[in-house]
């Protein structure tokens, strides 16, 4: 079951550009008695006034008076709160406790059924029983994550947690219920059903069987409880990884004189009586000093301290991998990276090595340039720049940051504003900009829905709904894209409720023994009230419709009682903008990877397959055709001068090489600290992960690390990428290759042709996760992906070999 239970995508990349980038921001269902139906989006049937739906899909962000009076526009329409994502269980908190109720209920009736089967027949239908049974669960598990770190009420958030941690229990329960394995095993070992089963169900058997697998529910009932042991602790020991994170030293007291280049008003803040400094070794003061201050000795004094982990962290660390390993042992692999490698595109260790080989070699010749460049400024005399890197004339770990600082700088014209760019992505038009776009590639829009009473969980939240050209309403998405707070401000995109076909004969079931919504509709019965398509075949069969939330934490507009028309909406700064079409990459991967099965619905697939929808929206992002659909002065409405963005590009590039290094090692120590070497049974040394880190930071970086730091007990994505930490190098590399293998690159418009969306929809987005990734990206690039099908170490090193270099954005 635990296969579908999915952390928000909270992309990386996104939140270092945006803790990069935060000081730059330029800010400037139905009622409970249904008298009055909602708007109904049918098929064949868009809705009218097309040309208004746009214009105010760009006020209802750009304007907050606007907002407010949009937002109010249907009240009447409404008799009281329909719940939270118009689920009609959610009008209160203590909803929550009853929803976990009727569930239970349902997921019990579904187990004993599963239990009960004997007969071909009833094997054919398990895939979709324990479909259903999973889905059910993660209908509680998924909102209630998200309303417990999202909404603003605590009582709330306290109800959340409570059904979280019911449905948790009851979800461990049943990955330890040797007889719905049994049941499974039976089905899978009979030709006679496994031949009638669709490709998508086939491909759900076999998730559903490793899921059990991992569950350790063929070990014995000795090893069964030290495998549930293993993994509270592990889950213990990540915690305390996380929040327990602190350097040796906290701060350092260094003379004033020394931090010569540091913004003089910074230090005035960190200065005492006895005129030294206290520099504090975590943050922007630490930060800005490595970048900043002219002597290099004081920098590297800086920069060891800030990249040494106490020694109690580090302690942590060793003990959660060697945890880990040793659950990996039990579960009968040789390591926890095979165990966590075996579902992925990657299939093992051995691959993941070889692509950062070839990937890395590839970026070697731009890395030494980039070197070479910070050399001159350096050493600008030295006639050693232009030979050999070794000797005495050399970039150290603590120079790097100070000179690509100096390097990388972007100077701004006289005759600009630094929020030049900004004032041409307002963050209406820039919403606007992605409706047109998604138009233009897959013919589906968006259309601003004024929320119900209770639906949201903040008034700034805008709720869109997803119009197909031909399906009609296929996705509601939920926009909580300003800053507030008490709001997580990393950029996130979580997925409330998947796509899933709800079959004619579930429809008919008889609901009045568990459910106490019997107001409702059967279809919206069926779905809680949450939204669902139109029938889709005789015997009324709907879609549950995927249910999407945005976060982001962008500046607000201005306020509600602002009087001046020459203040500013909202204004996006390019690092954001990236940030919220790679979100809307994940978004669209949701909306459009509808499968009748939700455990491969949209983005739940593959672990380094999934980042590929977003990473390749970064390339539209910047794109001249795709700007010209929205990008326009928020006060004079003039077009973008294109230039301005291709000088931005161009300097985001300059540091593309190091950055890619940087995470190829990063992604090699991952590896390596979930191999074999963790657990030796050679009698030798115990693992020592400060020597591994520093032995890979030789081998993989052109700048080594300096002697005596622990930078790895800063490591915090260990925990949630354990293994698996190169997936975003790698879908960078196959977003590079789509790019320029199918949207050309976006040379002549091709980033905006319906051909090129509907090639790429219809190969990747569509399958969700019920398709091997190898297959869509082969199938997807054609001839060009010709050998691809098939995976393995060759493939994984070809993609390495393709580079992810930024030339053709």
């Amino acid at each position: 079951m635990s296969k579908s239970l999915q952390q928000p995508w909270t992309c990386l990349q996104c939140i270092r550009r945006q803790r990069s980038t935060r000081r730059y921001l330029a800010t400037a269902a139905a009622a409970a008695t249904i008298t009055h139906s909602p708007p109904s989006y049918t098929r064949n049937h868009n809705p009218p006034l097309t040309a208004h739906d746009d214009r105010d899909l760009r006020k209802i962000f750009d304007s907050r008076p606007f907002w407010h009076e949009f937002s109010k526009s249907r009240t009447g329409f409404y008799k009281q709160n329909v719940g939270l994502f118009q689920n009609q269980y959610l009008t209160r908190p203590e909803g929550f406790k009853e929803y976990a109720r009727v569930t239970l209920v349902k997921c019990r009736r579904i187990v004993a059924k599963v239990l009960e089967i004997s007969t071909v027949d009833g094997y054919k239908s398990i895939v979709q029983d324990l479909d259903r049974l999973s889905d059910l669960l993660c209908r509680i598990i998924d909102l209630a994550d998200f309303v417990r770190t999202t909404h603003p009420d605590p009582a709330f958030q306290n109800a959340a947690n409570a059904a979280h941690a019911l449905m948790f229990q009851y979800m461990n329960t049943l990955n330890t219920t040797t007889g719905l394995n049994d049941q499974l095993e039976r089905a899978l070992a009979n030709s006679e059903v496994t031949s009638s089963w669709t490709e998508e169900e086939k491909t759900v058997a076999q998730l559903l069987k490793k899921d059990f697998s991992q569950s350790a529910i063929d070990l014995p009932r000795a090893k069964r409880e030290k495998f549930v042991e293993l993994s509270s602790t592990i889950s213990v020991l990540g915690s305390k990884f996380v929040d327990e994170m602190r350097p040796a030293r906290m701060s350092l007291a260094i003379e004033s004189g020394r931090l010569k280049g540091m913004n003089p008003m910074l230090l005035k803040q960190l200065q005492n009586r006895r005129g030294h400094v206290i520099l504090p070794i975590v943050g922007f003061a630490a930060q800005n000093a490595i970048r900043y201050v002219q002597d290099e000795a004081t920098r590297k004094e800086i920069y060891i301290a800030s990249r040494t982990a106490a020694d109690g962290q580090v302690q942590v660390l060793e003990a959660l991998l060697k945890h880990r390993a040793e659950l990996a042992k039990l579960s009968g692999f040789s390591s926890y990276a095979r165990m966590t490698l075996i579902d992925k595109m990657a299939q093992s260790p051995e691959a993941v090595n070889k692509f950062l080989s070839a990937l890395s070699a590839d970026n070697a010749p731009r890395m030494q340039a980039e070197l070479k460049r910070m050399l001159t400024l350096k050493y600008p005399s030295s006639s050693g720049v232009s030979g050999n890197l070794s000797g005495s004339t050399v970039i150290n770990a603590w120079d790097r940051d100070c000179y690509r600082q100096q390097l990388f700088a972007k100077p701004t014209p006289s005759s600009r504003k630094p929020d030049f760019l900004p004032a041409y992505f307002s963050l209406g038009t820039v919403m606007q900009g992605l409706s047109r776009l998604f138009s233009r590639l897959y013919g589906v829009r968006f259309v601003p829905r004024e929320p119900a009473p209770g639906e949201t969980w903040n008034p700034d939240v805008r709720r869109l709904d997803v119009i197909d050209e031909a399906e009609g309403h296929i996705a509601v998405v939920y926009c909580d894209l300003f800053a507030r707070d008490g709001k997580n401000p990393n950029p996130a995109h979580f997925t409330l409720r998947c796509s899933r076909l709800i079959s004619g004969s579930e429809l008919a079931e008889d609901p009045s023994s568990s459910s106490p919504l019997h107001n409702l509709s059967t279809a919206q019965l069926a779905n809680d009230g949450m939204a669902t398509s139109h029938p889709v075949d005789p015997s009324g069969s709907v879609y549950q419709l995927p249910t999407i939330a945005l976060i982001c934490d962008f500046p607000s507009p201005p306020p509600s009682n602002s009087t001046s028309s020459s203040q500013p909406p909202t204004l996006l700064p390019l690092p954001s903008l990236l940030t919220l079409f790679h979100e809307m990459g994940h978004a669209i991967h949701s909306i459009l990877g509808r499968t009748r099965l939700q455990n491969v619905s949209g983005t739940r697939c593959a672990t380094d397959f999934a980042e590929l929808p977003s990473v390749l929206m970064e390339r539209f992002a910047t794109d001249p055709a795709v700007l010209a659909l929205f990008a326009r002065h928020w006060e004079t409405d003039a077009p973008l001068p294109y230039a301005i963005v291709a000088a931005g590009l161009a300097s985001e590039r300059r540091a593309e090489a190091s950055d890619t290094e940087t995470q190829v090692l990063l992604a090699a120590v991952d590896q390596a600290y979930h191999s074999e070497s963790v657990l030796r049974d050679d009698g030798g040394a115990a693992f020592d992960s400060t020597a591994v880190w520093h032995a890979l930071s030789a081998r993989w970086a052109s700048v080594p690390e300096a002697p005596g730091t622990r930078w790895q007990g800063f490591f915090g994505h260990l925990v949630g990428y354990g293994g698996s930490y190169y997936a975003y190098l790698f879908d960078r590399a196959i977003a590079a290759k789509v790019w320029e293998g199918v949207f050309r690159g976006g040379r002549e418009g091709q980033a905006v042709e319906r051909a090129n969306g509907e090639r790429f929809r219809s190969e990747v987005l569509r399958w969700g996760g019920s398709r091997n990734g190898w297959r869509c990206v082969g199938g997807l690039l054609g001839e060009e992906g010709r050998g691809l099908e098939e995976g393995g170490e060759r493939a994984m090193e070809e993609v390495g070999r393709w580079g992810i270099s930024g030339e053709g954005r």
